[in-house]
């Protein structure tokens, strides 16, 4: 198909060009409209993300130690810690300059990423300081280096550490007879076992799609090339070894943010903005498709409010999220 916008029942783009969400009015003009970052338009809408909405609202519900809640709790806070608030600044295009999401974005390097390893871990090592060696999690290691790399820390030696775990730790396994063992593979069989973790496996990805394409390493490339090949013999949301089944019925509802979680909405964005165009995401695009309103819009069908700091749009209600985020895979998958 050669323009994308004809599988469109509807023109959304004056509607999540309105000024009440200037995140997504700067991500439409940038992914959609393909502006420049030096276009005054997106210039003007960047600036505004920080003025208004949810953005000041949850950077101002920081402690004055810079995060939020207990410290200590900065993960197993769920979902008003430090962790969740990065990842759903990073989501909302917050400016990585500013003072206070960098202190946050420093207080997580200073105490999640593991010193041994890079990875970052659940919990604080007390004595040594630094992320606790043995809770060190491939979810949250993809969060907050995907988190970060969009906060203007790519170059950072810190996060590239948290880039060289990528490659050298995750695995892609499905179904082993032998899954691995040693660190980090004995302690969570959740993350690891016969059949790695669907969700660290997006959320490792997504970290690594976040690099541009010219500064990704050969490590990195082979290591996005088994990400992309495991969720594509997934079909994105079912089971590889019997594909009439959804893995899990959650991911057929589309959230924003979500946290660890992760959806089909998701997977496709990860995969599209690596450039996949496979017959295999064919029936994720088809629900994707499906789920339009009659105004051509899309719903929030799963959220964390009244979990967050601060809660993003309505359930059940028509989203700028959500719809922002399919026209972006369509636009990419389908071509222009």
């Amino acid at each position: 198909m050669s323009d994308w916008k004809s599988v469109l029942s509807a023109d959304l783009t004056d509607w999540l060009l309105e000024d009440d969400n200037p995140s997504v009015r700067y991500f439409t003009l940038r992914d959609l409209l393909d502006k420049s970052e030096g276009d005054q338009a997106v210039i003007a809408a960047k600036r505004k993300i920080m003025e208004t909405g949810p953005v000041p609202e949850i950077i101002g519900k920081q402690t004055s130690e810079g995060v939020w809640e207990d410290p200590r709790r900065f993960y197993t806070a769920k979902y008003t810690g430090t962790v969740w608030q990065l990842v759903v600044l990073a989501e909302l295009g917050a400016d990585g300059d500013h003072s206070r999401v960098r202190g946050a974005c420093e207080f997580m390097l200073d105490n999640s990423q593991d010193p041994e390893s890079g990875g970052f871990s659940m919990s604080t090592a007390i004595k040594k300081g630094g992320g606790r060696h043995g809770e060190v999690l491939p979810c949250l290691t993809g969060n907050m280096i995907w988190s970060l790399i969009r906060f203007g820390y790519l170059k950072d030696a810190r996060v590239q550490r948290g880039v060289e775990w990528i490659v050298a730790y995750q695995r892609f396994d499905d179904g082993v007879d032998a899954p691995a063992k040693g660190w980090p593979y004995d302690k969570y069989e959740m993350c690891w076992g016969r059949h790695t973790c669907h969700m660290g496996v997006v959320k490792t990805l997504k970290a690594l799609a976040e690099i541009p394409e010219g500064e990704r390493s050969a490590a990195v490339k082979e290591t996005i090339g088994k990400g992309a090949e495991f969720l594509l013999d997934h079909h994105i949301y079912k089971r590889s070894h019997d594909l009439g089944r959804v893995s899990k019925p959650g991911w057929k509802r589309f959230g924003f943010p979500l946290m660890y979680q992760t959806d089909a909405l998701e997977i496709l964005r990860v995969l599209t903005r690596l450039g996949c165009r496979d017959e295999r995401m064919g029936e994720a695009i088809e629900l994707l498709l499906a789920k339009r309103d009659r105004q051509g819009k899309w719903k929030l069908e799963n959220t964390f409010n009244g979990q967050l700091q601060v809660d993003i749009e309505r359930k059940g209600e028509a989203s700028k999220w959500i719809s922002l985020n399919a026209l972006t895979v369509l636009k990419r998958y389908l071509g222009e």
